[in-house]
Formats: C-alpha cells, structure tokens, sequence
C-alpha cells in the first residue's frame, strides 16, 4: 500500500473535456409549435381531434351520398334494417331484423342506417342531426367568446361598483333555470333552433363569465398591468392586450368543455319534445323517436346514441388535451 502512487490520468471529467463548462443552450421554439407538439403527444386527444374531423366530414357529405332526402316519407319502406354493402356478405348489417324485408322492388336497395316508421333514411336523417348538434355547439362557442368572455372582462377588471352590480345581474339570470326560460320563450315563439340559441344567449355564458372574472382578479395586479399603466395605456388597451393574451388559454378550453354540454343540452330539449319541429332531425329527436320502438326496431336508437356518445366524448378528450397544451404550468421540464 506504501507504493501505491496516483497518475496523472487516474481521474478525468465524465463527458466532453473540450465543452465540460460550456452551458448547453436548448432551441427556443415558437408558442403554437410548442402547443402543437405538446398536444399531439395526448394520444386521447389526438384521436378525440380524428373522430371530430370524420365525424364533421360524414356530416358534410354523408347526406350527398346517398339518393335520399331526410324528409322524404315512403311507407312501403319503413322500419328496414341497416343494409351496407360489402358488410352484408359478412353477415353483419346485411338487412335482416326489421320490419319490412329488402323484398321485390327493394331487392337492391340500400339503407345505411335502415328507415324510420315513415320509411326515411335514417343515414341522412342522423348526418342532418349532427349538423344541428355541431351548429349548436359552434353557437356555444360564439356565445361564450363574445357574450361571457367580454362580461368577464369587463366585470373583473374594474371591480368596485361595476363588478358588484354586475355580479348581481349574472346571479339574477343564473337563479333562473334554462328549462324554465326555454319554456317561456316557447310561448312567444315557435320551437326552432334559433329559440334553443336565443335560449343558450340568455343563460349559457354564466360559466365563462365566471371563469374570466377569476382569472382578470388574479392578474390584473401583476408588474406588467402596473407597467402599462405607468406608460399611460388605456385601459381597453390593458384588457384586450396585455391580460386577455394571457388568458386566452384558459379561455379556450372552457368554451371546448361547453361544447359537450351544449350539445347535450339540444339533444335532451328534443328529446323531450322542446326542439326543433318535424320533418327536421337532430340527434336527441332521433333517440326520441327510436326510443319508442326501442323493443322492435333497436337500432334506430342505438345508431344515433352512439353517434352522440362518440361526438361529447371526442370534445371532452380534445378539451382535456388543449387544456395540457395550452397551460405553461402543465409542460414537462
């Protein structure tokens, strides 16, 4: 042990000798790449973005397809069961199971989604739904931008007087329920789905209005609002572009979360008969009438409940993913 001597090369630095001290810079990357990459990484919500697409594209040209029209009454055709070619030489959805047989004349015919009691397609009718159900949902969207977003704003940022007296006027509203103000719309209008949007105008932006309030209260003290208001900004300068950029995020993702609930909320008012009028179709209509033939005919409620089950679905995972993507304190160091 006496004659045990350390050379020179006994010990060295782990790594690059040349760039041991040199500090490592990472690439900065834009925000929306960063959002993006972030994003696609949520396998739920990127598939929950996939089926939106297809699902919007079936609604779009779904009725095109087809030599249907959703309106269109033939009785000698009702209550047929899905018939899909190809499908049909496996055994699966070949026709079997309703009411009248794909006999005679309508040897060739083909019903996606099979008929209805009155003998239409329920293919076309299910597409025509869903555009109701996504043109509800857009309007959700709208209403929550403009109607809540601003409220919240405003309400937030000048507290005091403005903010308790608005606050009092949301409680007002927010007391009331949604049935009850529909119910009352009904009877000074005709159901149509410009009540259910007059309806969702009146009560629908409470949500984000309270979510923006919170949000403008908890940064509008922060040094860069003090900073434009020492350099003289206004103070729609200060709302618009220095506290709503910051916010938007959040934002985002409550109107996506209100889409689901949106539609939801057109789909129980048809189901219950609050809707909007025949010959036309939304989704809840269609599970209204399938409802009741439900022990004879089961896939003309089966077909347009699992439509509507895979559209909220969809938009909870894409909510659930852009709210990952869009929140600094979600991303992974």
């Amino acid at each position: 042990m006496n004659d045990f001597e350390f050379l020179e090369n006994d010990f060295e630095f782990i790594g690059d000798k040349q760039d041991i001290h040199t500090d490592a810079v990472q690439p900065s990357k834009p925000f929306l790449k960063d959002v993006w990459e972030r994003f696609k990484s949520n396998k739920g919500a990127l598939i929950g973005a996939i089926l939106i697409i297809i699902i919007v594209l079936l609604a779009i040209v779904g009725p095109l397809i087809v030599p249907y029209v959703f309106d269109a009454v033939d009785v000698s055709q009702q209550s047929m069961a899905p018939r899909v070619p190809l499908l049909e030489n496996l055994g699966f959805m070949d026709g079997t199971g309703g009411i009248k047989e794909y006999t005679g004349q309508f040897a060739d015919a083909y019903h996606y989604f099979g008929t209805d009691q009155l003998g239409r397609d329920l293919w076309v009718r299910v597409w025509e739904g869903t555009r109701i159900s996504l043109f509800v949902a857009a309007s959700a969207v709208i209403i929550d931008i403009f109607i809540g977003m601003v409220y919240g704003l405003v309400s937030g940022f000048f507290g005091g007087v403005v903010d308790n007296v608005m606050q009092r006027i949301q409680e007002i509203i927010n007391s009331i329920p949604t049935l009850v103000i529909l119910t009352l719309l009904l009877l000074v209008m005709t159901p149509s789905l410009y009540t259910i949007i007059i309806a969702l105008m009146i009560t629908g932006w409470i949500g984000m209005a309270r979510i923006t309030r919170a949000q403008v209260l908890k940064i509008k003290e922060q040094e860069f609002v003090l900073a434009s208001r020492t350099l003289g900004a206004s103070d729609f300068f200060i709302i618009f572009k220095a506290i709503l950029p910051n916010i938007f995020g959040q934002l985002i993702t409550m109107s996506m979360f209100s889409i689901p609930n949106a539609i939801f909320y057109e789909a129980f008012l048809a189901f219950v008969g609050l809707g909007i009028p025949a010959p036309q179709a939304s989704l809840g209509s269609l599970i209204n009438d399938g409802f009741n033939t439900v022990t004879t005919t089961p896939y003309m409620v089966v077909i347009p409940v699992i439509v509507l089950a895979i559209l909220m679905l969809s938009f909870n995972l894409m909510a659930d993913g852009l709210r990952d993507a869009l929140d600094p304190t979600m991303k992974e160091m």
